[in-house]
């Protein structure tokens, strides 16, 4: 189960899983987002809800058909809305904490007891600004470090029952996000200077992958360059 598979690092991993033959459901934000993942990765499942509005995310699911079956429940959607303390204001807050952070969490409740069943995996992919807070950051930062303390707190309450929790923390990675960024902060935008996606894809498999008798709980990424 990913989140976030339509761009950037999530379409990396869906690529990669796609290509090995996992089987994918794809969360997509509206049935027109759905239809478009489905057509890019023939044979995934989709499951549509809003993460902007956690609210209505079990109304959203209780119309569709879950898995019945989770191996690996996949945390990469992101939205970010720079800006000054000053100037942001309660709209940009709860966006940025809703897609961010509170959908994680109502997702994994919601897929715990097949990830319970399966032994499975959840993995966060957070940001270097859920370890460290910068000027203009606040509202995604404060997202980013509840998203740590969220699988800190799923790990140590699950590992009784066969759950692994990998957060992995990628530095500027060179995505359409990053655009946004670049162009919230005023810069020109040089993919080349960031990572690739798919070196954030490869560290993920990584963690998916490593046998049962071992964990990766967190996983730092940074720009080589």
């Amino acid at each position: 189960m990913i989140t976030g598979a339509g761009s950037g690092i999530g379409a990396a991993v869906a690529r990669r899983l796609h290509a090995r033959g996992d089987e994918l459901v794809l969360h997509a934000r509206d049935a027109g987002r759905a239809k478009e993942l489905a057509a890019q990765f023939p044979g995934a499942r989709t499951l549509v809800g809003d993460l902007a509005d956690p609210d209505k995310l079990s109304w959203a699911f209780s119309h569709q058909t879950l898995p019945d079956r989770v191996d690996s429940l996949l945390h990469i959607a992101g939205v970010v809305d720079l800006g000054p303390i000053g100037d942001l204001t309660p709209k940009s807050w709860r966006h940025q904490l809703n897609v961010n952070l509170i959908s994680p969490a109502e997702l994994t409740r919601h897929f715990l007891p097949q990830l319970r069943s399966a032994r499975g995996h959840v993995v966060f992919v957070n940001s270097g600004a859920g370890l460290n807070a910068h000027a203009d950051w606040s509202a995604y930062a404060a997202s980013k470090h509840g998203l740590k303390a969220l699988a800190d707190s799923l790990r140590h309450e699950e590992h009784g029952n066969g759950v692994r929790v990998t957060s992995v923390y990628p530095g500027r990675t060179a995505s359409p996000m990053q655009a946004k960024v670049h162009q919230q902060e005023g810069k020109e935008y040089d993919a080349s200077r960031w990572i690739d996606p798919e070196s954030v894809a490869t560290t993920i498999l990584l963690a998916l992958d490593l046998p049962r008798d071992a964990e990766i709980n967190d996983l730092t990424v940074r720009p080589g360059n």
